[in-house]
């Protein structure tokens, strides 16, 4: 077992800095509020639908948007792009084995896919899926299988402004509850997200992992894991929970991962890459069956929907994700920019997560219904104010998690490498003026949206005026 390495004690007392030096800009356009008011009209409100060209600080989502590495850029010229049996494929097998521990891996084009392999393979119509929370993707791709996601958050999630350390847990209580009163069968497997997003980006104890993998032992059920984000969960337990601080990142990691059949993972996260993902497996029936899909629906299985060139920066990419001085910084620059929004007297989600924070709408513009989309009024006022693109969630909005109030958020993700702390400072101010006159924020009526990733997809109009009913 390798140690930790820790910061030095005299370093402690200087300010933290980027473990990196810029080596490419590119330039961003300031737009004029006119300009900006006419770019949310062409995207009908929906900031999804905005040009990039028109956002000055993106801050929609990290996935697939972050500042590759220098070797990334290297691994590029490395790529085979055969179409069967390319060493690219070979070099990041290895790499996702030695990391993740499973045997059979699919390379897929990004998470999504690989969620649909993942329940294609395991999964029955009229099944039911737990998690402590499953994200809009996930959600949309059990119920287009017919198969009931059910989201079993911590009740400590709700405690949104007490720093508990591992508010993404899944209530195990409720998990037994619901295994014991499922009829055998029902329930093909278990899916843990980590960290969980849909739940404030908040982590998953190594004590959670371990209870949950006992439960699923005990009912003869497979437990599944979503990676996206599994850097930065291993991160929180090495500085939270109690035995890890000595431990290595890629030692908990091997822990977490000894407790799981297999995993999705989307490289677009924590592989650091713009692009790509993969499926695991311990089993080779549940391999074939995938296989099999894949074939239909991605490509070969030794490229699966991306290039050569894209496995090996994702290669790359898993192993930097892993060293202790970017997960520090990760993390320290999500807190930095949480604790600038709260200097600006904005509610926050506590503690901030690895790659995100996000904004208690309902108390920032509490003026507004459920029907006039508050999340959704307050990501387009912060974009028309500044520029600065961000996205509305609703937390826990799964049918177990409906006994509690469902709560409006604005995430607000931090692209990996890509904004200084002066983009930071830039955002919070603008987040800070557009709160200092929340009052007069109109809400917003939504024309259409599917029942299905609505969120990508609605158009809203802000020119009726709404009320709740």
């Amino acid at each position: 077992m390798t140690a930790s390495r820790r910061v030095p004690e005299s370093d402690t007392l200087l300010p933290p800095i980027e473990p990196f030096r810029v080596k490419a800009v590119e330039a961003i356009h300031r737009t004029t509020r006119v300009e900006r008011e006419a770019a949310l009209a062409r995207a009908h409100f929906n900031l999804f639908h905005l040009d990039a060209e028109d956002v000055l600080v993106d801050l929609l989502t990290d996935s697939g948007t972050a500042a590759m590495s220098a070797r990334q850029w290297s691994a590029l010229l490395e790529g085979d792009e055969s179409y069967a049996g390319s060493a690219s494929f070979k070099r990041f097998h290895t790499v996702v084995g030695e990391i993740f521990g499973f045997e059979h891996i699919l390379p897929v084009h990004q998470g999504r896919a690989a969620e649909r392999l993942m329940i294609g393979s395991l999964c029955m119509p009229g099944d039911a899926v737990p998690g402590n929370t499953h994200f809009e993707t996930t959600r949309g791709n059990l119920l287009s299988f017919r198969v009931q996601p059910v989201d079993l958050p911590s009740p400590e999630f709700w405690q949104f402004r007490e720093a508990l350390p591992f508010k993404g847990n899944m209530d195990t209580v409720a998990l037994e509850r619901f295994l014991g009163s499922t009829e055998r069968g029902k329930v093909p497997f278990i899916l843990l997200t980590l960290t969980n997003n849909t739940c404030g980006d908040q982590p998953v104890s190594m004590e959670n992992i371990r209870e949950i993998h006992s439960l699923a032992s005990r009912y003869g059920i497979l437990l599944y894991f979503d990676a996206c984000r599994f850097a930065e969960n291993a991160w929180f337990i090495h500085e939270r929970e109690r035995g890890f601080a000595e431990r290595s990142i890629r030692d908990i990691v091997k822990e977490m991962f000894s407790y799981a059949d297999g995993c999705l993972f989307s490289a677009k996260k924590d592989g650091l890459a713009h692009i790509g993902g993969f499926f695991a497996t311990r089993s080779e029936h549940v391999a074939e069956r995938a296989r099999q899909q894949l074939l239909l629906c991605e490509g070969f299985l030794t490229y699966g929907g991306v290039t050569g060139r894209d496995l090996e920066t994702i290669a790359v990419g898993l192993r930097e994700v892993l060293e202790e001085d970017y997960l520090r910084y990760r993390v320290d620059t999500t807190s930095y920019l949480a604790g600038r929004l709260i200097e600006e007297g904005i509610p926050v989600l506590l503690p901030p997560g690895g790659h995100a924070v996000y904004l208690d709408a309902a108390k920032l513009v509490p003026h507004l219904g459920a029907r006039e989309n508050p999340g959704q009024a307050l990501a387009i006022e912060i974009y028309r104010e500044g520029g600065v693109r961000t996205v509305r969630l609703i937390l826990a909005p799964g049918p177990e998690a409906r006994k509690q109030e469902c709560v409006e958020m604005v995430r607000l993700a931090l692209p990996a490498r890509v904004y200084t702390r002066n983009h930071l400072d830039y955002a919070a101010r603008v987040v800070g003026n557009v709160a200092r006159r929340a009052t007069e924020i109109q809400g917003v009526r939504t024309i259409s949206a599917p029942p299905l990733l609505g969120g990508f997809l609605a158009r809203y109009d802000r020119e009726a005026e709404c009320h709740d009913a």
